[in-house]
């Protein structure tokens, strides 16, 4: 089993597979919202099963040896919940923006969470934005417009929904990098399944459909297990690689999102998606590329 506190080993080869199983997974999260919502389940009932499953599998390891308070307890507790909350407010965001919106759409605008953390990077964490990467920004902001094209025929307000979740995870991955190695993994993987079943819990008895079928019982219950998973092996990712290496892999979750969308929908992207995501992509590139040159000491 893959666990929260593994020691850092120089591996990047299996880092960069362990990065692509976890933005599969993702995917796959992403892809199970998108085949209930069609089938008729209620965007927060999949967040509830997609945050209760990840509750109760970290819980169990918190435990597995003897339940004990100091087991959950953090001297970092205001900004572990913060960053739990952040991140349920990504998901809920995306799942409802599922509802009107394809995944190509919603998984490319979501890729604009490191050009936001860029961008947020000088007011939170004190980190000069310079000319090369202010334009990256701009760029980057460039390509949002493409897609959502705010001022046409084709806007749909979902895609707002869709960026504020973009905003939403940035703010979560900024947090993470804050608390990391000052918490544990496992600690902050419980409250982040406490937190997103705390907050959609008093709806769900309101909410709350039988899928119609076994296959769809099985998906709404996998949502669980995979949110777990994905986080696992995403921290496991970067125990074998520098996360200046592994960053440009992420984008294959877009990819990954454009398959699924094909099978699910018989949905292809249309030329300002494809544009407007390149844009993206071409922009997050630059900035971790800008990121790496400085990290091995070099300049541009």
């Amino acid at each position: 089993m893959l666990r929260g506190k593994l020691k850092k080993t120089d591996n990047p080869i299996l880092g960069i597979m362990l990065i692509l199983a976890a933005f599969f997974i993702f995917s796959f999260i992403a892809a199970s919202g998108k085949w209930l919502i069609v089938a008729g389940i209620a965007p927060m009932q999949m967040v509830f099963m997609r945050y209760f499953g990840h509750f109760i599998i970290s819980f169990a390891i918190l435990t597995k040896n003897g339940f004990k308070l100091s087991n959950f307890y953090t001297a970092n507790h205001y900004l572990v919940i913060l960053r739990a909350f952040f991140l349920f407010s990504s998901t809920a965001l995306q799942f409802l923006a599922f509802q009107f919106l394809p995944l190509t759409v919603t998984s490319t605008i979501e890729f604009t969470a490191p050009i936001i953390i860029c961008l947020l990077s000088w007011p939170i964490l004190g980190e000069r934005v310079g000319l090369f990467r202010a334009i990256a920004i701009i760029v980057g902001f460039f390509g949002v417009v493409t897609i959502i094209r705010p001022f046409g025929t084709d806007f749909h307000p979902a895609t707002v929904l869709s960026l504020i979740g973009a905003f939403s995870f940035a703010i979560y991955a900024i947090l993470s990098r804050k608390l990391a190695g000052a918490v544990s993994v496992d600690l902050m993987q419980f409250y982040s399944g406490l937190i997103g079943s705390a907050i959609v819990l008093p709806m769900i008895f309101f909410i709350w459909t039988n899928p119609s079928n076994t296959f769809d019982w099985f998906i709404l219950f996998l949502i669980g297990f995979f949110g777990w998973l994905g986080h696992q092996l995403l921290t496991s990712a970067h125990s074998f690689a520098e996360a200046n290496l592994l960053t440009p892999f992420g984008y294959s979750f877009i990819i990954y999102s454009a398959i699924w969308s094909f099978f699910i929908s018989n949905y292809l992207p249309d030329r300002w998606t494809i544009l407007g995501g390149g844009l993206i992509i071409f922009s997050g590139v630059a900035i971790w590329l800008r990121e790496y040159k400085k990290s091995t000491g070099k300049r541009s």
